[in-house]
């Protein structure tokens, strides 16, 4: 495989001569080969050491292995930290190699797959890879588009072309493009050859919409745009055949130059973890500096007068060198605070978290017979911790199906009785599907639910007649009868298929269309009308109209735009039915239906001569030509006569309002960022609960420059300001303002806003002069979606975000046009639908259904957080407890860096003695049933607060550990000071001790992870109990007879733990130990659970009162009352779910009904700098 380019400088202007290689590689443009993976066989090894590296805590172990090899410092094996830190850097590696293998893989794929390019006069099959700028390239139907081409010439007439964009802008509907006149007759390959034409156009970039250049060919000039271009990642559809000249290739292509770079992310843990071993670092040379100077004054004042019989070591000739030396040897010993064990602990607990994702039922989709996967391991407890999730829309949160659902027709409703409960019951009606047999070219999945909308039709309502004649006439909609009554439609917007189609059914059948006609078959009879001109549909507008020209010569102008746009442009006689239409319109819009208003217009022959003139006119001047033809559509487009308006439902996918719903109870915004139109995006807002009626307002934010971007956002932010200084909800301002996480005041304001931006004015906002208003703009609304968005700027607002906000991201998408958002994000989420699997690859978790997302942060991410956080808590409590031992024995040995406990237990008392139970624990804890973390999303924000690990509760838990170390240390030592043995022998002896010191800390750590376990399993307890038993089993089977044989100078101390532990006193000891460092543990836990209890408690004690009541309802059933089925249901969870998705504002209350107000404390500590607030009465 050649290699792919590199990098280059960048270019001003691109210069692209057809079939010339020679010319276009003095240029050194990228080869259409693209990279998307790391590493390569040569670079494997030194770039991943390199990255591993970078963490802290592999460099710290490093460093001691380093020191552990030095003869003169070394106390201890250096087996003890090499073999974990391997283990360690070689499962990562693996894992490492095994994700870019993926990504090599699917480089490999696309890069090999096959095009047709015109070589020597001839087409020869070449690989993706060996395309060339300059080349000519034949696509044919279905196939992926290669390159960035500029369109030459197609089967079709007028060198038109359709293609689909979903992998760019994740739309699945057609669009045109058209070659320029002059080479759309470059239909065979001779011609072609022949072709010399040069391109000058603009640089790289990643513009999906935009394309300026220009084609310099036998002395004249072409201008060219967006609609000559055929774009890498399109696919081409319903065309037999095109031909196109290469511009960008490769990386240079849009598509990958939207893909975003691929970064390593790292959890907000991973991040604290090395900010702590950093501390903890420091801390332990403050410790090896204080055991140092120790030993350095003991040698000098004491341990010169024992030269005799403890002479130094060689080498060592002053007191100031033998406690240089103490530090080395000190630091060693002390290094356990941070086992490797405790890294390699955190990667097989979220293996395990990541296992539980992949093999979740409930996340399964039957229907596709696709898994939720976690594709990482590495991010499952930041899933606990998001505060903002950045979601596509199409594909994503609706399915991509348009629904024909009402419509109204000369100022009657129709389709109301789609209630399935039938909201007319009383007059006959039954919630049946119309049928439609009677017509032969209906489609057959096509419902609709009101017969009398089909009765109209039969009975030749010619309003109702001339509405479907509208819907079959004014689109762009391409037809293709595949066999005798087979049609397929291919449309450039699903609404659009929806409405021909539903026209198709209704009697008035789309059948095909040319350049110049279209012909449709009316009730049976097949009528063609002369198509005379098509005003398209754009942002502006907000309309599109065609004028044709019936058979019996009459000319009619068709028109269908939105409701804002066409209502003000009816003739004046409209008036009345426009005021019926506009109430029929409100209650669509109520229900989140996408409307359209449809609008007709007779023209005189002269007039229509006159005009179409001055259109030729218009369109054949470069100069404002947009402009000119605007004005003239604007023209024709007055006083037209009002026909009806059509509903049509997107269909959302299932659970999509109640996921948002419980979402938002959970403190998570959401941001929706579309490539879809400002008014389906509205709409799907609307659909999915987003947007409701209830806010207070919606601000739209349309401005062309940045002037008026600006004033928009200015306006906004003073209208939430002055809406501020009231109250909402019982919270006074300045109460709200000081609960607030965040700095901004706006985020404090009272009422709900949202806000709607599009994707021209975005691109001013995100501006580096106005990105932190329009951030703070957006924060303070409760729902924001983003129209018209490329994906760069899809990923530019996710970096915004992070950028100045510091809170957790989520991006969720499902088309190749959400990667370079995924990408960006913390964490990314693809969704296997419609639009091939760019987004799967791209994500960190994966699955089917938007609704799973709400298990996979409420569920999984916040169990993941709660047992990490609990792990980490446990692991620095014990290793502290362990070493601490060795700093105050220092201070009883002569600072001569003596262990207490021998080698063999240091080595095993983080893999054997205290690993298992707290894995068992980091992988199988949770605080409230799975059920419960639905039903209270409040309990998902200690995660978000990031409450349950942070420096506090780090030093919290490392306070806890020197009070371990303190009590295991000292009360045995003062019993040993005067204790004997049985036989009057003195008990005190190093060995006995360590063996004390030992037992005692195993059984306290044991205790403690058992006060620590929220969920026992059988699991939990055959670990504990059993890392108990292993630990006394290796202990007797140390200091026994059979080992001290076979390795006498290993095992020295034959019997000793047989002896020690056969003394009454050593087990009062050790039961004293424990009590002392226990009980104040648990007396704290019981008063804070008593005096201020947690969500979660609340949570477990009303489990427990229910679990109680239903135990009691049982044994009265059982007495022999009759059970009433309504009080049996009153305790049931399904019931409380339902009513709390279901009643609106009333939902935020009843989740915080229990003991809510800790949270509220708690942000109060964590919020600005605002005075204390007055008590204000609570609702």
């Amino acid at each position: 495989m050649e290699r792919c380019a590199a990098r280059r400088a960048p270019e001003e202007e691109r210069r692209v001569r057809a079939n010339a290689r020679e010319y276009n590689e003095k240029f050194q443009y990228a080869s259409n080969c693209i990279k998307t993976s790391k590493y390569n066989i040569v670079t494997f090894l030194p770039v991943n050491l390199f990255e591993q590296f970078q963490e802290v805590a592999n460099t710290y172990f490093l460093f001691l292995l380093i020191l552990q090899l030095i003869p003169q410092i070394s106390s201890l094996s250096w087996f003890t930290t090499i073999v974990p830190l391997v283990l360690v850097l070689t499962i990562t590696a693996v894992k490492d190699a095994t994700d870019d293998y993926f990504r090599h893989k699917s480089d490999n794929q696309v890069n090999n797959r096959q095009s047709q390019v015109l070589i020597g006069g001839g087409l020869r099959q070449e690989q993706w890879m060996n395309v060339r700028v300059g080349d000519i390239i034949k696509l044919e139907n279905n196939q992926f588009v290669a390159a960035d081409l500029l369109l030459l010439s197609s089967s079709e007439p007028h060198g038109l072309c359709y293609i689909e964009t979903s992998e760019l802008d994740g739309e699945t509907n057609m669009k045109v493009r058209q070659a320029i006149p002059v080479t759309s007759e470059l239909g065979d390959t001779g011609k072609l050859a022949g072709f010399d034409g040069e391109v000058i156009c603009e640089p790289p970039n990643n513009k999906l919409d935009k394309f300026g250049g220009t084609l310099y060919w036998k002395e004249n000039k072409y201008p060219l745009s967006n609609q000559n271009m055929l774009l890498r990642g399109c696919v081409l559809r319903n065309t037999e055949w095109c031909f196109g000249l290469v511009v960008f290739a490769g990386p240079d292509t849009k598509l990958m130059q939207n893909s975003g770079r691929t970064k390593f992310k790292r959890t907000s843990i991973d991040r604290l973890m090395n900010t702590l071993v950093l501390w903890i670092f420091g801390f332990l040379v403050c410790m090896g500096v204080i055991l140092a100077i120790g030993n350095a004054i003991w040698e000098h004042e004491v341990g010169v007068c024992f030269q005799i019989y403890l002479p130094w070591d060689e080498g060592v000739h002053s007191a100031f060198f033998s406690g240089f030396l103490s530090f080395w040897s000190y630091i060693i010993i002390l290094n356990t605070v941070v086992p490797i064990s405790l890294y390699v602990s955190v990667e097989v607990i979220r293996l395990g978290h990541s296992y539980f994702i992949n093999w979740d039922k409930k996340m399964y989709c039957a229907k596709r017979r696709t898994p939720a996967e976690a594709r990482t391991t590495t991010l499952n407890e930041e899933l606990g911790q998001v505060e903002y999730i950045f979601s596509d829309k199409t594909g994503t949160l609706t399915q991509n199906i348009m629904v024909f659902s009402k419509c109204s027709v000369n100022g009657h409703s129709y389709g109301d009785v789609q209630d399935v409960l039938g909201a007319q019951a009383e007059l006959g009606e039954r919630p049946e599907p119309v049928d439609f047999s009677f017509n032969p070219l209906a489609d057959p999945r096509f419902r609709f639910w009101d017969p009398s909308l089909l009765e109209a039709v039969k009975l030749g309502d010619p309003h109702v007649h001339e509405f479907f004649r509208l819907l079959a006439l004014c689109h762009t909609v391409m037809s293709e009868e595949r066999s005798q009554g087979e049609l397929l439609y291919k449309a450039q917007s699903p609404d659009e298929g929806a409405l021909v189609a539903a026209a198709r059914n209704f009697g008035f059948v789309f059948r095909s269309r040319t350049p110049s006609t279209i012909t449709v078959q009316e009730l049976g009879r097949a009528v063609t009308y002369q198509l005379l001109a098509i005003l398209d549909f754009n942002n502006l507008r907000k309309r599109m109209s065609v004028i044709v020209r019936s058979p019996e010569g009459r000319i009619r102008l068709y028109c269908k735009g939105a409701d804002t746009i066409l209502l003000e442009r009816l003739h004046p006689l409209s008036a009345d039915l426009s005021t019926v239409t506009t109430d029929h319109l409100n209650e669509y819009a109520g229900e989140g239906l996408r409307t359209l208003v449809l609008a007709y217009k007779d023209l005189e022959d002269g007039y229509y001569e006159d005009w179409a003139e001055r259109l030729r006119r218009a369109g054949s001047v470069p100069e404002a030509r947009d402009d000119r033809l605007a004005r003239l559509y604007d023209e024709v487009e007055h006083d037209m006569m009002l026909l009806g308006a059509t509903a049509i439902e997107d269909k959302l996918q299932q659970g999509v309002p109640e996921t948002i719903a419980i979402l938002t109870l959970a403190n998570i915004k959401i941001w929706v960022l579309t490539g879809d139109k400002q008014e389906t995006a509205v709409n799907i807002g609307y659909s999915c609960k987003m947007l409701t009626d209830d806010m207070t307002e919606v601000f739209v934010v349309t401005g062309h420059t940045v002037l008026e971007v600006r004033e928009e956002l200015r306006k906004a932010r003073e209208k939430m300001m002055d809406a501020s200084h009231s109250t909402a909800n019982g919270f006074s301002y300045q109460e709200k303002l000081s609960s607030s996480k965040l700095t901004s005041v706006l985020e404090a304001i009272a009422g709900e806003y949202a806000l709607v931006i599009n994707g021209h004015s975005l691109a001013h906002a995100l501006e580096a002069d106005m990105e932190v208003e329009f951030l703070e703009t957006a924060c303070a609304c409760k729902a924001v979606i983003c129209c018209r968005v490329t994906p760069l700027q899809k990923a530019q607002v996710v970096e915004l975000v992070k950028k100045y906000k510091k809170a957790v991201t989520l991006a969720i998408g499902d088309g190749a046009n959400d990667v370079s958002m995924i990408k960006t994000a913390h964490i990314g989420v693809g969704i296997s639908g419609q639009e091939g699997i760019q987004a799967v690859l791209a994500s960190d978790y994966s699955f089917s259904q938007f609704k799973f997302l709400q298990r996979l942060l409420l569920v999984h991410g916040r169990w993941s957080y709660l047992r990490m956080c609990k792990f980490l808590c446990y692991f620095f409590y014990k290793n502290f407890a362990f070493t601490m031992v060795h700093f105050w024995f220092g201070f009883f040995c002569g600072f001569s860096a003596q262990t207490v406990y021998d080698q063999y237990f240091i080595t095993l008392y983080n893999i054997v003695y205290t690993s298992l139970p707290v894995l068992a624990m980091g992988v199988f804890d949770q605080d409230v049933p799975e059920q419960r973390s639905m039903e209270y999303p409040k309990l998902y924000e200690p995660g978000q607060l990031n409450l349950l690990f942070n420096k506090r509760e780090f030093f919290i838990c490392i306070a806890q550990g020197i009070y371990t170390s303190v009590l295991m240390f000292f009360i045995p030592y003062g019993v040993f000071a005067d204790a004997t043995r049985d036989d009057g022998a003195q008990l005190a002896d190093y060995q006995s001790f360590a063996v004390t010191v030992a037992t005692s800390l195993v059984i306290v750590v044991s205790v403690q992870i058992g006060l620590d376990t929220g969920f026992w399993t059988a699991i939990n307890h055959f670990f504990i109990w059993g890392s108990l038993a292993a630990y006394f089993a290796i202990l007797f089977a140390m200091h026994s007879d059979g080992l001290f044989h076979m390795f006498p100078n290993q095992f020295r101390f034959v019997g000793n733990a047989q002896n020690t532990l056969a003394q009454p006193t050593v087990w009062l000891t050790i039961a004293l130990t424990t009590v002392v460092c226990i009980v104040p543990v648990v007396a704290f836990r019981f008063l804070k659970l008593d005096l201020k209890p947690e969500l979660s408690d609340t949570v477990r004690y009303t489990q427990l009162v229910r679990k109680k009541q239903k135990a009691q309802h049982r044994c009265m059933r059982r007495v022999g009352r009759a059970g009433s089925r309504r009080s049996g249901y009153a305790f049931s969870h399904q019931e409380g779910f339902g009513e709390l998705i279901m009643s609106g504002k009333n939902m935020r209350l009843s989740s915080l009904a229990l003991s809510a107000g800790w949270i509220e404390t708690l942000r109060k500590k964590k919020g600005s700098d605002a005075s204390s607030p007055d008590k204000a009465p609570k609702v």
